[in-house]
């Protein structure tokens, strides 16, 4: 089976989110599982050069806007399954993948370029895997042609929803500029007066995936969807939930290079080692008795900010250490500077994003905050359990169908979860966590339960063969 996937984002050539890990390690544990798969992704100008193999065309045809456009399209094989990046540095080279005024003619061309691309590589795919609003224009013109017959009438289309709140909205008036003609291509993209690609790829896919069963019901609801809730309740039979995995290659403490040392399920002992350099790192205290926790994320009110800013006081007279790495909002980096100037020897704070250090602070915290308003899937919490760092999280989403909250009664349970969306709700939830965490015996009990959890994109990618097998069955 050939599968061509399409992302505006993939590690290692563009990252802002989650999309990123998941578009860089599914075609990877794809190939593995046999399918004949590609990555179809934009070169940008933050890509680095070293990890392109070399030009495989350099005149690529695209028909855009009235014109005929020549690009160049390069091969690299770094990201373990063969990936064309698209370079077109009008569109590409703006020093970031989102947030410019002309995202839509920028995505709808990547999306145009790589059908072009597809008749240029010769078979057609079996499948087109599209992921977020980027690659709605793809969908939606694939399946329109396919009334023209040609090269990708058999082909039939995925969509993956990352997080429906981006939604790839832009002026109905662009629509005929970009190349929607027809009264029914252009109806699929309105949505309350404006135009949306994620609603045109919604509703032209022959199925929908999102990254994990519980925001598949989620988003079928007003308060999660965003209003599409309405369309996704109409194609509900269409619309399947597969929890995305973690990739074991990057992520795994006993073989993960960026760690002061190694540790496993089976032999704890360099975890210890690792909260020691996380401390020295940021200049804390070399007290290994006390609990660190941390969490890495967007500074935004989606990720629960507004629950860690009103729990901050309670999380230091609680004795513990609170280290964060993120950037977002000015609101929520001016917070975790005060919390540091009030307590530089309980706070650390890294404004920013560091790869290395995210690793480094996954494999020394002992609890991880996750408190979500939502969150589709989460790949933090699965990354804290994998590095025996117990997650507290709330139940939504993805955190809820991969956090499986410990029983003491029977010693199951890899975290702790939480249903109300409150500062308190929170609160509580680390007292509980800081209960077990002083009986070093059950937290080693529900550290080794995480580390033992199989979330590897393996298990992942079946499910996706399955759906891929089934769309012909549509």
């Amino acid at each position: 089976m050939r599968i061509a996937f399409l992302s505006s984002e993939a590690v290692p050539f563009a990252k802002t989110g989650g999309l990123g890990d998941v578009a860089g390690a599914l075609p990877k544990a794809l190939a593995e599982e046999g399918i004949d798969v590609s990555l179809i992704h934009p070169l940008y100008d933050t890509t680095d050069r070293h990890l392109l193999r070399e030009q495989v065309f350099d005149n690529l045809e695209v028909d855009w806007l009235g014109h005929r456009r020549r690009v160049s399209v390069w091969l690299s094989e770094a990201a373990g399954a063969p990936a064309f990046l698209i370079d077109a540095p009008e569109y590409f080279s703006r020093g970031r993948v989102y947030g410019e005024g002309d995202d839509h003619y920028r995505f709808a061309f990547f999306s145009k370029a790589a059908l072009s691309l597809l008749g240029r590589l010769g078979q057609a795919p079996d499948a087109v895997h599209g992921n977020d609003w980027p690659c709605g224009f793809a969908v939606a013109w694939l399946r329109a042609g396919r009334a023209w017959g040609g090269f990708l009438a058999r082909t039939r289309t995925l969509l993956s929803i990352h997080n429906l709140a981006y939604q790839g909205l832009f002026d109905a008036n662009d629509l005929w500029r970009i190349g929607y003609r027809h009264g029914e291509e252009m109806n699929v993209f309105m949505s309350n007066g404006a135009a949306s690609s994620l609603k045109a790829g919604l509703m032209t896919s022959d199925a929908i995936s999102t990254v994990s069963r519980r925001y598949s019901f989620e988003i079928q609801g007003p308060e999660q969807g965003h209003g599409l809730d309405w369309l996704l309740r109409q194609r509900q039979d269409r619309l399947i939930g597969i929890t995305n995995g973690v990739d074991y290659d990057v992520w795994n403490p006993a073989t993960d290079r960026h760690l002061a040392a190694h540790f496993s399920a089976d032999d704890l002992r360099g975890k210890r080692a690792c909260k020691l350099d996380l401390l020295r790192r940021f200049g804390l205290p070399e007290e290994l008795d006390r609990p660190v926790i941390a969490t890495i994320s967007r500074l935004v009110a989606q990720k629960g900010y507004d629950l860690i800013e009103q729990a901050a006081g309670q999380i230091l007279e609680a004795g513990a250490f609170f280290i964060a790495l993120g950037s977002g909002e000015s609101r929520y980096e001016n917070f975790l500077q005060a919390l540091k100037d009030h307590a530089p020897r309980r706070v650390a704070v890294y404004k920013g994003f560091n790869e290395p250090l995210a690793h480094q602070i996954e494999a020394g915290a002992d609890i991880f905050l996750m408190p979500s308003l939502y969150e589709p899937c989460g790949l933090n919490q699965m990354y804290s359990m994998r590095y025996g760092t117990v997650p507290v999280v709330r139940a939504t989403g993805g955190l809820d169908d991969t956090v499986e909250q410990f029983d003491p009664a029977t010693g199951e349970g890899t975290g702790f979860k939480f249903e109300h969306y409150s500062a308190q709700a929170l609160s509580d939830k680390i007292r509980e966590a800081l209960v077990w965490y002083a009986r070093p015996a059950a937290w080693r009990r529900i550290q080794r339960n995480g580390m033992r959890v199989d979330n590897s994109w393996q298990a992942a990618a079946r499910k996706y063969v399955r759906v891929y097998h089934a769309l012909f069955d549509l």
